[in-house]
């Protein structure tokens, strides 16, 4: 006789039930949203000095959206002065540029509308 490690088959059941519940939560949580996403808190905000000409456009390798002189953005690659000058060439004089709610350093922003 031979002896074999060997489950019955509910309890093979029951180790694959256990593995999809585990995958299936696992999966959940990395995809999840963020707080900061659920919030709905844009990466980039920016104030113009003038109302912007267009409601949706790309600037700076980044789709913003406009109303009046308020605009907000996704997050890029690209460095942070590279996405306002971006929306400076766009748009024209950017007054505020905010990433995640800070807003960049006065030498930053001159050299954004520069």
């Amino acid at each position: 006789m031979t002896n074999t490690f060997s489950l019955p088959s509910t309890g093979k059941l029951a180790i694959l039930a256990s593995a999809l519940i585990y995958t299936g939560l696992s999966f959940g949580v990395a995809t999840s949203s963020s707080p900061l996403e659920a919030a709905n808190t844009p990466h980039y905000s920016a104030t113009l000095a003038a109302p912007a000409s267009e409601a949706r456009f790309v600037a700076g390798g980044v789709a913003w959206t406009c109303e009046g002189t308020t605009c907000v953005a996704n997050k890029a690659s690209a460095r942070p002065l590279r996405i306002c000058r971006g929306l400076n060439r766009q748009s024209g004089e950017v007054a505020t540029f905010k990433v995640l709610g800070q807003p960049i350093e006065a030498e930053e922003l001159a050299k954004c509308n520069g």
